[in-house]
This record gives structure tokens, C-alpha cells and sequence, in this order.
């Protein structure tokens, strides 16, 4: 045994956190989520090197996202999508996503179609490795305190979206929701889409409650269902429609989640 540890200790090491990760799940759970965190920062790197020569691009999201869905191999996480059809367009679109927690950044990786930029907080942007890929692959960042900064960046969106040609990526609860349920949205996307008159392409991540809980401190192999829903139209609408269009498709975003998540009489995993 001593020479096993001499000549082999890094062999060992594994099999001893594997042991650890089967003994004990909260174990288990600190090991995974500090691998998936390591990945995206060190992958993000090699693709920082790959992309820097061809400067800021949306094209550049092709990049990141191999890079960064190549990880759910590691982690055992399948990824099922339902209602592919609905977003097979070439025009522009703003697609709508919920948010749950950090794994989004991965599974959103699987229905991101191309010339798509996602919109986020400002904060990622000062995220080492990561932040800087996501600069250079065209991610469009905005500062949530400054709301009037956020509207013009938004305007100019919606101005150039269609001379342009590409598509736009929001979470319209604007922050992570741990609760089983969706936040209230906020109105900025649907807004975007109006003023821009592109139709809304709603996406539904399930619950990732059967094989990860923050609160439990759990992460297991694992499926998310992501369910497409077909885009509506906004044509004809003005400002004036934007309250009733933001509930129309939170409602049937939220019925899709509670459906593709296994729930049922409106109930929500914690």
C-alpha cells in the first residue's frame, strides 16, 4: 500500500473523492459544483485564446457554447428538447427564458440558435475569463441599477436587430429563483419585441429538483426538459399592450414549467 500512494498518489486521490462522493452526497455536491465552476473558467480561457484574434463577434458564440455544453457530459446531465420547430426561423426573435440557478448558463447552451446574443446582469462582465468570452462573443451587458442606461441600451437593440439580423436571449425575472416557481417578469424583452414589432419566442426550463437542490446540498446524474413554445407575434401591439402580453406568456411559461417539471394542482419542488 505504501508504494501504491508513493508511485500512484494522484490515482489515489481519485479514487479516494470518488469513494467520498458514493459515501457522502453533500460531499458530492461541493466536488460537482466546483468542477462545472472550474470548467467554465478554464474553458473560457482557451476560448478567450481561440477568439481574441477575430475581436468581438457574435460569431464567437458559436465557440463558447461547444465549449461550455461539453461539460454536461461530465456531470451526467441530459438535456431533452421539446418543440425544436418553434424556433427554427431565420428572422429575428427575443427569445424568453426562466431562471433558476447557474446551471442555466450550460442547459441554455442547447437551444441557443445562431447569430443569438443573450443580454446579462453587468456583473458577469468582471468574471475573470468568463466575463471577457462573453464580451467577445457579443453578449450585450446592462447595469440593473441604472435604469434609463438599461432602456437606451434596449432601444438601440431593438433598432438594429433586424438590419442586423440576430436574435436576442433574456431572462425576463431579471435574477436567479430558487423557489420552484417563476419571479414576476419584468417588462424590458417584451418591450424590446414591440418596439422592434418581432414575435417572442418563449423557453421553459424544467425544475432541476430531481438531480440538483442548493438547499439540500444535492447534484446527481440527471435529465432538463426544455420545452420551446411557439412564438407569438407582436405585430400591431404598442406600449400600451406590453403589461397584458408580459402575463399572457409568464402564465403559459409557467404552465409549461409546472408540466414538463412533474408537477401537479399548481404544486412546486422545493
Amino acid at each position: 500500500m505504501e508504494l501504491l500512494l508513493l508511485h500512484y498518489p494522484f490515482t489515489f486521490l481519485l479514487f479516494a473523492i470518488l469513494i467520498l462522493c458514493w459515501l457522502y452526497p453533500t460531499f458530492r455536491y461541493f466536488c460537482m459544483m466546483t468542477f462545472y465552476q472550474l470548467w467554465i473558467f478554464t474553458i473560457s480561457f482557451l476560448v478567450v485564446i481561440i477568439i481574441l484574434p477575430r475581436g468581438r463577434s457574435c460569431e464567437n458564440m458559436k465557440i463558447l457554447r461547444m465549449a461550455i455544453l461539453s461539460v454536461r457530459y461530465f456531470l451526467g446531465i441530459k438535456i431533452v428538447v421539446k418543440g425544436e420547430e418553434n424556433l427554427r426561423t431565420k428572422k429575428p426573435c427575443v427569445l424568453v427564458l426562466n431562471h433558476q440557478n447557474s446551471l442555466d448558463i450550460m442547459v441554455m447552451m442547447q437551444i441557443l440558435p445562431d447569430r443569438c446574443v443573450p443580454i446579462a446582469k453587468k456583473e458577469i462582465l468582471y468574471m475573470g475569463t468568463f466575463g471577457l468570452a462573453c464580451w467577445l462573443s457579443g453578449i450585450i451587458f446592462i447595469d440593473r441599477k441604472k435604469k434609463e442606461e438599461s432602456i437606451a441600451i434596449l432601444t438601440e437593440v431593438a433598432h438594429t436587430m433586424r438590419r442586423d439580423n440576430f436574435h436576442v436571449l433574456i431572462f425576463p425575472e431579471g435574477t436567479r429563483n430558487h423557489s420552484g416557481s417563476m419571479l414576476p417578469f419584468k417588462r424590458g424583452a417584451f418591450q424590446l419585441a414591440v418596439r422592434a414589432q418581432i414575435p417572442i419566442v418563449p423557453v421553459v426550463i424544467s425544475s432541476y429538483n430531481s438531480f440538483y437542490s442548493q438547499k439540500e446540498k444535492r447534484f446527481t446524474s440527471g435529465t432538463s426538459t426544455i420545452q420551446i413554445l411557439p412564438a407569438v407575434e407582436t405585430v400591431g401591439l404598442s406600449s400600451d399592450d406590453v403589461p397584458k402580453l408580459t402575463e399572457q406568456i409568464r402564465d403559459s411559461m409557467m404552465s409549461a414549467y409546472q408540466r414538463i417539471s412533474g408537477m401537479t394542482n399548481g404544486g412546486s419542488h422545493e
